[in-house]
């Protein structure tokens, strides 16, 4: 028998349960968690000094007086309250083009992934090219389209480009093509049902998960969205609120205004983000799990 002391134990295996710690990887983890969340920390923090706070004092540490809600109330009467119009105005155009680009997107992916016609290899070709195409490439001609079309200053001059989502589609093509069973749709067809039919009662249940995943990326770059209604839109009442918020920080930029409204800039851009944070939470799990498997099946 061998001595104990010559036996060599077995090394250790590292599998998804049981990871391997690195002392590295956790540094760096820690330092990129600390970049993202500095930002949000300061605004919050901000957001409840008041005006002589914000300017007299560290932009890390609390003001001497508590001034949030305050800062909230300028917010919605400052200019007659058209912050409450560029919020209504925000909802309408994710709520709208959100809904129509996941609808639309999940319509397109089924028709490629489950149906054959004519020329659906150049049509995957050119959804795959307009992704890397970035939308502020697109703006300028976009304008002038909708210039000719009497559209600009309009709505409509925000909402139609939000219902074209080639991401979208793409991600929702990757999830029908495995996620919807094709002997299913071929047994609905038997029994009488039509193609647009087959895909509301049959292929979108199926296809939740990845809906709420493109409606998720939709909401958010509809939201965010920046330039396109700053070209579009010349009338104030019709502005989302990342262009309204940046008129106000243009104001308080400027000479003799700097002392009204930095707060009211700090407490809207606070207010903007909440939602979305609300919305990433309520969701968090549906999309997750609509990444992951689109991730393998594709």
């Amino acid at each position: 028998m061998r001595p104990t002391s010559s036996l060599r134990p077995y090394p250790r295996l590292y599998t998804v349960d049981n990871p391997r710690k690195s002392k590295t990887l956790t540094l760096m983890t820690g330092l990129f968690t600390l970049y993202c969340l500095l930002p949000l920390v300061w605004l919050v923090i901000n957001a409840t000094k008041s005006q002589e706070d914000f300017v007299s004092t560290f932009g890390l540490a609390p003001g001497r007086e508590f001034a949030l809600w305050d800062n909230v109330v300028q917010v919605f009467t400052y200019q007659d309250g058209i912050f409450s119009r560029w919020l209504l105005n925000t909802v309408l155009y994710v709520v709208v083009g959100a809904t129509v680009s996941t609808f639309l997107a999940a319509l397109g992916g089924y028709a490629l992934a489950k149906l054959h016609f004519t020329g659906k290899r150049v049509f995957l070709l050119v959804i795959l090219g307009s992704i890397s195409v970035p939308g502020i490439a697109l703006a300028i001609p976009q304008f002038l389209l909708f210039a000719e079309l009497g559209l600009t200053d309009t709505p409509w001059a925000i909402l139609i480009p939000s219902f074209i989502n080639p991401f979208g589609l793409y991600l929702m093509w990757v999830f029908t093509a495995e996620a919807v069973p094709t002997g299913l749709l071929e047994a609905a067809k038997i029994d009488g049902a039509g193609e647009f039919r087959t895909f509301l009662q049959i292929a979108l249940p199926l296809l939740a998960p990845a809906g709420v995943t493109v409606l998720l990326f939709s909401l958010v770059s509809i939201w965010n969205n920046y330039f396109l209604p700053l070209i579009m839109l010349k009338n104030p009442d019709w502005y989302p609120l990342t262009v309204g918020i940046n008129q106000w920080n243009k104001l308080g930029s400027s000479a003799g205004n700097g002392a009204l409204v930095q707060n009211l800039v700090i407490t809207s851009s606070l207010l903007t983000i909440i939602p979305l944070i609300i919305a990433f939470l309520c969701l968090q799990r549906y999309w997750q799990s609509g990444l992951t498997m689109g991730a393998v099946k594709g």
